[in-house]
């Protein structure tokens, strides 16, 4: 249950968007006939201080104007940053239609709803958290059955620890007989989580804390002796251990005998791990055996070891193998799904007493689409004693397979049309759970019976807005390089493609995430507006298997924003829309995808929303999480990294005079991802440079983090922020 420590998946709402893009070079660098919406009160922004400072990199000298706003604790950026949100928060207050905009987006989003995720089987019973609003975060449930789960307890209720909502569950763990569960809890976003013991029948907490096991940088994981009196966890850096002034990193392996104090937990392994390893564990309760998969930072490259239960440990892969992912098959073998040599993943089977991948049994080969590999959630591939299941990415779609263990195809669930399969979890008896849901239908959850025979629980999302004129295309826009870029067009149905609707794109582009459908009846803040949302499947995902993603990474980064212009093209040349009626929106990564877009191309875009983005990629590396983004981004050390990224960094290529789209940039005070000086470089940065009259704000929230964990309270105040910059600056009156 541990949490991926890359992506932005939290609030952003749009998440979930031909024609021949021109080169950055030749677009025209002003913005003729924008019409700005005269919303900015008299006042304007604090002014930034221009501080230069030089560095060379390669023989280039580059000068940072605003290197100063990256210290938080410099009483003039504390000062700055103030005046920063006092200036958005005038402008935003402003707004027309702002009252009417709070009231949909408080009823969406705190509509009595119900929904789980991160489920787990253990004992019997089955563990989830569970979303219901209007209640501050989500709470950990136990239920005897998934067909019953009005008759839930709940287990851990962050609000019962902070009734504002500041404290969240980062993610936990139930022992293999479901008695006891190992919780992950954080405050304020910053997801620096402490493992807490509850016992499952009486709901009390109990034994001691673990302390500092979750991060924002590498996440973090335990896993359960079958007999309960301990576990293996993932330790950051403590004080006196070697590492003790760098505790974003170095994660390593450990384990604590519950009832005895944390000096004398034992080491397990890591110390020879890279400095921005993340560690994913598997416990296999008959045998005892243990795996742990460790992740070299972000960019995909995988080692695997088994330890054995006398404790042994035996690596039987290395981050050169190219092999992604692993688990335990029925038979004391392992399934390894591999991508040596074969882009889109084969399945093999290996027994675990000779551990030797090379000569393992190729179970299913590769095929014309890709095995979803998804190193922080529950395996993607599931083995029974008679079947094999896997899920498939289709280009944004995805699918669960189902084969015998010779690899001939069985007959597998229906799904819906352009739908997502997620998170299998395996039952006793061979069948299993997964969660399936489309743009247009609710999430369920499928009981899979280990005869093939699907069929829904009662565990399913319900929608409180009405999706019926919802229509859902799939077509494909034409980037730079001639690749053939997927666009997911949420519209309502039957409009006229005449140029003048309002589209808001959203896309992401990194460390292979695939953005799949996923329902959310906030996408009612667009559709009942009349506005359409476009999500595109750029490269730097996997959508198409492991070359879409290295396509779009290091050296090819800039072919991610090739990808996503060229999506923005599309809409604008088919007439969904036009440049002034269009806006794009994204998070993280995304937010990079943001700063790149509206530097290279001002011209097609007339509002931008960014959150939480990565726009000095020069500096970013040198951040606690840029780190473990420099396998995916590059590292400025290399002359062709170096090249590739001053060439698109979205702070550094900014142009004085030009008209910007209007921008509204968000970040967290607490995020542990992407520090908050990104947004304040890129903000000071715009406003000196911008040649035209739109607004440029920023919006820091002082108790949320990356996204993650945010409070609903905060959420709602965000997302009202949101859609009242988009009304305005789109020409949208609610009706």
């Amino acid at each position: 249950m541990s949490r991926r420590p890359i992506l932005y998946v939290a609030s952003l709402l749009a998440l979930s968007c031909g024609g021949t893009t021109p080169d950055a070079e030749e677009a025209p660098r002003a913005n003729p006939g924008r019409e700005a919406v005269p919303v900015a009160p008299p006042s304007g922004p604090p002014v930034a201080e221009v501080r230069p400072v030089s560095a060379t990199y390669h023989g280039e000298e580059v000068v940072d104007p605003y290197q100063w706003l990256e210290n938080p604790q410099d009483p003039a950026v504390q000062a700055w940053s103030d005046g920063q949100n006092a200036f958005a928060r005038q402008t935003l207050d402003a707004l027309p239609n702002r009252d009417a905009i709070q009231r949909r987006v408080t009823e969406i989003l705190s509509a009595p709803t119900r929904s789980h995720r991160d489920l787990a089987f253990a004992g019997g019973k089955v563990f989830a958290i569970e979303r219901r609003p209007p209640r501050e975060q989500p709470f950990l449930v136990v239920m005897d059955s998934f067909d019953a789960p009005d008759d839930a307890r709940v287990l851990v209720d962050p609000t019962t620890i902070d009734e504002e909502g500041h404290v969240a569950i980062d993610w936990f763990e139930p022992s293999h007989d479901g008695s006891l569960v190992a919780v992950s809890l954080s405050r304020g976003g910053s997801e620096a989580g402490d493992v807490h013991i509850y016992d499952v029948a009486t709901g009390a907490q109990v034994h001691e804390v673990i302390e500092h096991v979750n991060n924002g940088t590498a996440g973090g994981d335990v896993a359960w002796l079958p007999d309960n009196s301990g576990l293996f966890y993932t330790r950051y850096p403590r004080e006196g251990d070697e590492h003790a002034d760098d505790r974003d990193f170095f994660q390593q392996l450990w384990f604590h005998q519950l009832g005895t104090e944390a000096t004398a937990d034992r080491y397990e392994l890591g110390r020879d791990f890279p400095r921005i390893a993340e560690i994913q564990l598997e416990l296999h309760a008959a045998s005892g055996r243990l795996i742990a998969t460790v992740q070299n930072g972000d960019g995909g490259e995988f080692a695997m070891h088994l330890r054995e239960r006398d404790g042994r440990w035996r690596t039987f892969s290395t981050f050169e193998d190219g092999h992604v992912q692993v688990t335990f098959g029925p038979a004391d073998d392992l399934y390894v799904v591999s991508r040596h040599e074969h882009p889109r993943g084969r399945v093999l089977r290996v027994p675990i007493r000779t551990l030797d991948i090379a000569r393992g049994t190729e179970v299913i080969p590769e095929g014309e689409h890709s095995i979803v590999t998804d190193f922080w959630d529950a395996p993607t591939v599931y083995p029974t004693r008679n079947r094999l299941y896997v899920m498939y990415q289709v280009g944004g779609p995805s699918e669960l397979r189902v084969f015998d263990l010779r690899g001939r195809a069985q007959p597998g669930p229906a799904v819906p049309d352009v739908s997502a399969v997620r998170a299998l979890v395996p039952l006793a008896d061979g069948a299993l759970l997964f969660r399936v849901e489309s743009f247009v239908t609710p999430s369920v959850w499928m009981h899979l019976s280990a005869t093939g025979e699907a069929r829904p629980t009662a565990l399913r999302e319900t929608s409180p807005v009405d999706v019926s004129g919802w229509e859902v295309r799939r077509e494909m826009a034409t980037s730079r390089d001639g690749t053939q870029v997927p666009l997911n067009i949420l519209m309502p149905r039957g409009i006229e493609l005449d140029g003048s609707h309002p589209c808001v794109v959203n896309g992401y582009g990194g460390y292979g995430v695939n953005i799949e459908p996923r329902f959310s009846p906030a996408r009612a803040l667009y559709l009942e507006q009349g506005i359409i949302l476009v999500i595109a499947n750029i490269r730097g995902g996997a959508e198409f298997g492991e070359e879409w993603h290295t396509q779009g990474s290091l050296t090819h980064k800039q072919n991610v924003f090739d990808d996503f212009a060229a999506g923005i093209q599309h809409v604008i040349t088919r007439g969904y829309t036009r440049p002034e009626r269009l806006g794009i929106i994204g998070g993280s990564n995304g937010g990079l995808l943001m700063g790149a877009t509206l530097v290279q191309h001002p011209e097609l875009v007339h509002v931008v929303v960014s959150f939480v983005g990565i726009y000095d990629m020069l500096r970013v590396e040198l951040s606690s999480n840029g780190a473990f983004n420099v396998t995916e981004f590059g590292t400025v050390e290399d002359e062709a990294q170096y090249r590739a990224l001053r060439a698109y960094s979205p702070y550094h290529n900014v142009q004085d005079g030009t008209a910007y789209p209007a921008t509204l940039f968000l970040t967290g005070a607490n995020d542990p991802r992407v520090e908050p000086w990104h947004s304040r470089k890129m903000t000071a940065r715009l406003q000196a440079a911008n040649g035209g009259d739109a607004p440029i704000l920023l919006r820091t929230s002082d108790t949320s983090g990356h996204g993650l964990d945010t409070a609903l309270s905060e959420e709602i105040a965000e997302e009202t922020d949101v859609f009242s910059f988009l009304y305005a600056q789109l020409g949208v009156t609610p009706e």
